[in-house]
């Protein structure tokens, strides 16, 4: 991806990479992010779930919302999303640290217009954070739609950051009897918990009876 001084990896650059490929597999990974962006000079970061296509991230939200009015307006905005690993836990407080996958991306944001503009973006947004729900459920009315705003944030430039591994000590600590490694976190769908007032035999969905379920 294009690159300036907004996106340079200023530390540890082995880490990093400016590659669509891997840009997008962690934005595909996945579903929230944090938005930033400034206004009347305050600083704002609000978390929220979005969708990818190509190169393009959909917002949604209220109508009335500051946010999305704001980023409407045309102002620099920043999309971080990172995910978490695992802690690593090293033979000193100064060495511990995190396996993540980030990435940071700056653009600009678009209101989209029309019911059907936005009802595309709506499902996109749908199936990324659970692809096949969107066949399921009732699609937006017009009055949904009016009461929702959906933005289109186009990624200007952005850049990638890993961290994967063991914890890197100094030489001299190796032979701390501390224990040392790695403590894997992940994400994880526990099982489905149906509404209380779900109509009787209606079957839980395949898109819901996974492995990780």
């Amino acid at each position: 991806m294009t690159s300036t001084g907004r996106s340079q990896l200023r530390r540890i650059e082995e880490r990093g990479s400016r590659d669509s490929k891997d840009i997008h597999a962690i934005l595909d990974a996945a579903f929230l992010a944090h938005v930033g962006f400034h206004q009347d000079g305050q600083p704002f970061v609000i978390p929220m779930i979005y969708g990818r296509q190509e190169d393009t991230l959909y917002l949604h939200g209220s109508a009335v919302s500051r946010l999305l009015t704001t980023l409407d307006a045309g102002v620099p905005a920043c999309v971080t999303v990172t995910m978490i690993d695992g802690l690593v836990l090293a033979r000193s407080a100064f060495h511990h640290s995190m396996n993540y996958r980030s990435v940071v991306a700056f653009g600009t944001c678009k209101k989209i217009p029309g019911s059907s503009g936005m009802t595309r973006a709506l499902r996109v947004i749908s199936e990324h954070v659970l692809a096949g729900r969107w066949q399921d459920v009732r699609g937006p009315t017009r009055a949904e739609l009016a009461e929702t705003t959906v933005v289109e944030f186009r990624i200007e430039e952005a850049s990638a950051k890993c961290r994967q591994g063991p914890p890197l000590d100094e030489e001299d600590d190796y032979d701390r009897p501390t224990w040392a490694g790695l403590l894997p976190l992940t994400l994880t769908r526990a099982l489905p918990q149906p509404d209380p007032r779900l109509k009787a035999g209606i079957e839980l969905p395949s898109y819901l009876m996974r492995p990780d379920t």
